[in-house]
């Protein structure tokens, strides 16, 4: 889809309300490929693949390094209609071991003077048995799966919602990601704390061991943790063989925007994040020597900004909020990007430039 034609649809629907808006846009992604015109159509508009762009990190090899953030499509009904997007990963989630409803609505607010979004959600999903299913559907493409505590489990049980997903789940996706960083679940991001990780993460990492050694699991990180309080982090997770970061979640902080609606309570999202989640992947990869993997996130809404990502340290990247304001093209464009600076260094992978900024 051009540009020009996302801009005509945005307008029709940044007049819904964005979670009603974000529904209609999952349900078409979820339909498009049942029906084998639209999916001819679609693959003929955005499919685009460069044997440069492939990319391998934490044993997984990528067609490209480029991927949905877990909050786009939370109960896994979409995964191959994004696949027809172009995108080289989905990560889907953030699921809970039973169905909850999160937050009360309204709980997504757009802040189109920033190119941000806040939302409040509070992990709505169908739970863990009802999306077990559609995860072991057959696809090509790489999965993740981002797992969180449920919002009646008290903080000090919560190793135990954990566990259960990972025992149940692992099997049927290529990795795992614990979320303990949402700002939207009360307590939640105490577990990024020195104490508490540690004693997190220990039976976690005891389980991964015995389940699925060969799993890759993650762990996602608050763009709001301290650079002190992050070189504990990175000091438990290396010592408790975690196999990478994804950096970062959404944000409180409120600094610099612009749109009036910046007051609503929630994580912030979009464009304002880019700065601090690269400051925070630079720091990673200057402290651990590039020897841990890094998925970047936070305020990628054209190539430049993917590239920066890359060349601070993340070895893959993921698209959230750049989708809602640029459209399903955007996955294209920033792997053209990709491929054009590629070009202009004169280098043969995408993994030639990761950390080349440090």
């Amino acid at each position: 889809m051009q540009q020009s034609g996302y801009r005509a649809l945005r307008h029709v629907l940044f007049r819904l309300d964005p979670e009603i808006a974000h529904n209609i846009s999952l349900y078409l992604l979820a339909v498009a490929p049942k029906l084998k015109p639209v999916r001819h159509w679609l693959t003929h508009l955005f499919d685009y693949n460069d044997s440069r762009l492939v990319t391998s990190v934490f044993g997984l090899r990528f067609v490209n390094p480029v991927g949905i953030a877990a909050g786009y499509d939370k109960n896994a009904i979409a995964i191959d209609g994004l696949a027809i997007l172009g995108a080289g990963y989905v990560e889907v989630g953030t699921i809970t071991p039973s169905s909850q409803h999160g937050n009360q609505r309204p709980r997504i607010f757009r802040l189109s003077e920033d190119s941000a979004l806040i939302n409040r959600m509070g992990f709505p999903n169908h739970g863990m048995e009802t999306v077990a299913p559609r995860l072991a559907k057959p696809r090509s493409i790489r999965l993740g799966l981002n797992i969180g505590k449920g919002s009646d489990t008290a903080l000090e049980q919560s190793v135990s919602d954990y566990t259960k997903m990972i025992a149940r789940l692992q099997h049927l996706v290529d990795y795992l990601v614990v979320n303990i960083s949402s700002p939207n679940t009360p307590g939640l991001r105490a577990l990024q704390g020195r104490e508490l990780l540690d004693r997190f993460l220990l039976p976690v990492m005891e389980l991964h061991s015995e389940v699925c050694p060969d799993r890759p699991l993650l762990v996602k990180i608050s763009p709001d943790i301290t650079i002190s309080d992050l070189d504990n982090l990175l000091d438990i997770v290396i010592r408790r063989g975690v196999s990478g970061l994804i950096a970062t979640n959404s944000s409180l902080s409120r600094g610099g925007l612009s749109d009036p609606r910046h007051i609503e309570k929630g994580g912030l999202s979009g464009r304002p994040l880019h700065d601090r989640s690269n400051s925070i992947i630079r720091h990673i990869y200057r402290q651990t020597d590039g020897h841990l993997p890094i998925i970047g996130v936070g305020g990628i809404d054209n190539a430049r900004a993917a590239l920066e990502k890359i060349r601070s340290g993340a070895s893959l990247v993921q698209v959230y909020t750049g989708l809602v304001y640029r459209g399903p093209g955007l996955i294209r464009q920033i792997k053209l990007g990709i491929v054009n600076e590629l070009d202009r260094l004169g280098v043969d992978s995408v993994e030639d430039i990761v950390g080349v900024s440090i």
